[in-house]
């Protein structure tokens, strides 16, 4: 009866190895999930970003605005009638 109970406890220990530690065991499943959560993390910031940067290219194609505010902030441009003051910061 020893015997039997020992080779059925063998058999039990030899089915739940794949269960937890195998290829498509539970900790890999786990594992699987966490990088999804990371990856659709990632994907929403993604979004985000692509999102502004498909805004900002419509209003560049778009309104004359933008270029406008562009011209002057980043290239220090001003219109003919303006007068341009620097005031340097202390």
């Amino acid at each position: 009866m020893k015997i039997l109970s020992g080779v059925l406890v063998a058999l039990i220990l030899a089915i739940q190895y794949p269960l937890w530690l195998g290829k498509g065991g539970w900790l890999r499943v786990w594992e699987v999930d966490r990088q999804l959560d990371a990856q659709q993390q990632k994907n929403a910031r993604l979004e985000t970003r692509n999102g502004a940067l498909a805004a900002e290219v419509k209003d560049l194609k778009q309104g004359h605005d933008a270029i406008e505010e562009r011209a002057r902030y980043e290239l220090g441009m001003v219109k003919n009638d303006e007068v341009f003051f620097r005031v340097p910061a202390k």
